[in-house]
C-alpha cells in the first residue's frame, strides 16, 4: 500500500529544506571570510541535507519508496565526520 504525501508533511519538509539552505548559506559566508575547508564541507553537507528533504516532495515519492534519498543524508553526515577528523588530525601534525 502505498501512502502519498500529504499537504503538511510538503509543508514541513519544504521548511526544514529551507533552514537546511539557510545553514548552508551561512557557513559558506563563513569559508569564504576564513577560508577554513571545515566551513566549506559543513554547506556542503547541509546542502545535501536539503536536497534530501526536498527530493521525495518534488519527485512525490510515497513513503515506502525513499530508502535511496537517504544516501543525501548519509553522504552529509560522512562529508561532516571526514571534515572534522581531517581538521584535527592537520591541527594534531
Amino acid at each position: 500500500m502505498s501512502f502519498p504525501i500529504t499537504p503538511t508533511e510538503g509543508l514541513i519538509a519544504g521548511a526544514l529544506a529551507m533552514g537546511f539552505l539557510i545553514a548552508a548559506l551561512f557557513f559558506l559566508k563563513f569559508w569564504r571570510r576564513t577560508g577554513d575547508r571545515l566551513f566549506l564541507a559543513f554547506s556542503a553537507a547541509f546542502g545535501l541535507m536539503a536536497v534530501g528533504n526536498a527530493l521525495p516532495v518534488l519527485l512525490g515519492t510515497p513513503h515506502e519508496e525513499r530508502s535511496g534519498i537517504y544516501l543525501f543524508r548519509l553522504a552529509a553526515f560522512v562529508l561532516i565526520i571526514v571534515a572534522v577528523l581531517a581538521k584535527n588530525l592537520r591541527r594534531g601534525a
